[in-house]
């Protein structure tokens, strides 16, 4: 997601981590790297990240705190609050604990507060009226994570599937992660085919997991509404 908004918007990676230093984290500063991927010998862009390990466990309020103390635009800073507390909420629904009381492993990890902020400051920056998301591919599989394997789709999926169109993925394990769709949610994400507009910039994006039979990647497209 980072990548392809950073593509739409015209940004390299010495504007995005200008960017990263609003969050006012030290680990963060000087962090990524846009590059270009090849999928099947098709080209996109993918974001390359290095950070330290860290054993850090946040909470929901050291999140927004985080993110209160940033010096992000108001409004990238409600989408990355909204996106945080739907994920406390789904976690903790799933773990029979309410939202203030969960422990984020990966989740409060410098690699998520980078994706969701970063997501948050451009989608604000392209400052779309309308944002049209096509159904999610899910597959099953398992996924290893803090708590061990995990059916897929991950439990947190599950309880932010509310009203969501998805599809089958003919592979397995992860396609939909849950800090994806709590984004998806706060960025105010309709979910459907495309919608009617004149098309004026397009890019493709790719993650780096491999799946056997399909690019792991996105495709976007920023225009304007014709009809």
């Amino acid at each position: 997601m980072v990548a392809g908004l950073a593509s739409l918007a015209g940004l390299d990676s010495a504007g995005l981590n200008e960017f990263l230093k609003e969050l006012r984290v030290p680990a963060l500063e000087n962090c990524l790297a846009l590059e270009t991927r090849l999928v099947n010998r098709i080209a996109g862009a993918g974001l390359a990240i290095e950070l330290p390990h860290e054993h850090a466990h946040r909470t929901l309020a050291d999140i927004l705190g985080i993110v209160e103390a940033s010096a992000m635009p108001p409004r990238a800073k409600e989408y990355a609050a909204r996106a945080f507390t739907l994920l406390a909420e789904a976690e903790g629904a799933v773990h029979g604990v309410p939202p203030e009381e969960v422990h984020f492993h990966e989740v409060g990890a410098l690699d998520s507060l980078l994706d969701t902020c970063l997501v948050c400051r451009l989608f604000d920056l392209i400052g779309p009226s309308h944002f049209v998301c096509g159904p999610l591919p899910l597959a099953d599989g398992g996924i290893a994570c803090a708590h061990g394997i995990v059916p897929s789709p991950a439990p947190a999926v599950l309880r932010l599937l509310q009203g969501v169109p998805v599809r089958g993925f003919a592979g397995g394990g992860e396609t939909v992660t849950p800090t994806a769709i709590s984004l998806l949610k706060a960025l105010g994400a309709e979910f459907g085919g495309w919608p009617a507009m004149v098309v004026e910039k397009t890019a493709i994006s790719y993650g780096t997991k491999v799946f056997a039979d399909a690019p792991n990647g996105a495709v976007w497209a920023l225009g304007r509404a014709w009809n």
